[in-house]
This record gives C-alpha cells, sequence and structure tokens, in this order.
C-alpha cells in the first residue's frame, strides 16, 4: 500500500506559522524521529531533505512505505488525536526539521484559530489517500 506524499504537505500560510514556533533539527545520519505505536511528544516540519513514513503489520511485515517531502507534516493524526503514532517516522541524512512542541502548537492555534482549517485539510487529504490506498489494494 502506497500513499500519496503529497496528502501530507501543509500550504504555504501554516507551514510558516509552524516555522515560527518550531526548534530546528539538522540530521548528521540517518533518524527516527517516531516509531509506531510510541506517544507523541511534538509535531515535525519537513523544512528540506527526505523522510518516510513507514507501517508494519503485527507480525512485523512492512505493510506501507511513503516518501515524502518538504513541506510535509510528520507525526500529525497521533499528535492531534494525543494517540500513540500510527506510522513510524525516518529522516535521512542531511533533512531539515522544525519540531513543534505541544504547548508552542496549542499557543498558536489559540492565537490563530482560522489555521485550524488549514490543519483540518491536511488531515483530510491524509485520510482521502488512506481510503485510496485501500481501494486499490
Amino acid at each position: 500500500m502506497k500513499l500519496d506524499p503529497s496528502a501530507f504537505v501543509a500550504d504555504k500560510e501554516l507551514l510558516d506559522a509552524l516555522e515560527k514556533r518550531s526548534t530546528l533539527i539538522v540530521c548528521a545520519e540517518d533518524r527516527i524521529l517516531f516509531n509506531q505505536g510510541d506517544l507523541p511528544s511534538g509535531l515535525y516540519v519537513l523544512r528540506a531533505g527526505s523522510a518516510t513514513l513507514s507501517m508494519t503489520s503485527q507480525s512485523g511485515e512492512t505493510i506501507m512505505c511513503t516518501p515524502v517531502s518538504a513541506g510535509a507534516l510528520l507525526g500529525l493524526p497521533g499528535f492531534i488525536g494525543d494517540q500513540p503514532y500510527s506510522l513510524t517516522g525516518k529522516a535521512s541524512k542531511g533533512t531539515e526539521l522544525g519540531f513543534v512542541s505541544r504547548e508552542d502548537f496549542s499557543d498558536l492555534m489559540l492565537s490563530n484559530p482560522a489555521l485550524s482549517i488549514k490543519l483540518l485539510a491536511v488531515l483530510a487529504a491524509e485520510v482521502r489517500s488512506a481510503r485510496n490506498a485501500l481501494t486499490e489494494c
């Protein structure tokens, strides 16, 4: 199963606002950002470079692996729902990310509620992509 990589990309206004609230992370080597099943500590914004999102079955078989590019929001559903990540996020060497803490994210959404609609659009695109991928199975 392969998801549409563009489903994870936010529009420029949302990206700019999140980046202003984020801490820069530069990956000196390949790096696991979060593991499927982990509780979310924050949201990752892919600024430059590449990353992959993957899912494994209970038996350990990789059932989905999707590359994502700049502008992608990584870990959004788990972060928003305060539920364990449903995917594993891995960034490649040289990738630049922004990490947004829960507190900074909440402050941003409360100070600019219009961004919530843009965030919902990314979540809706992720759901649509997953449904489309399931119909191709």
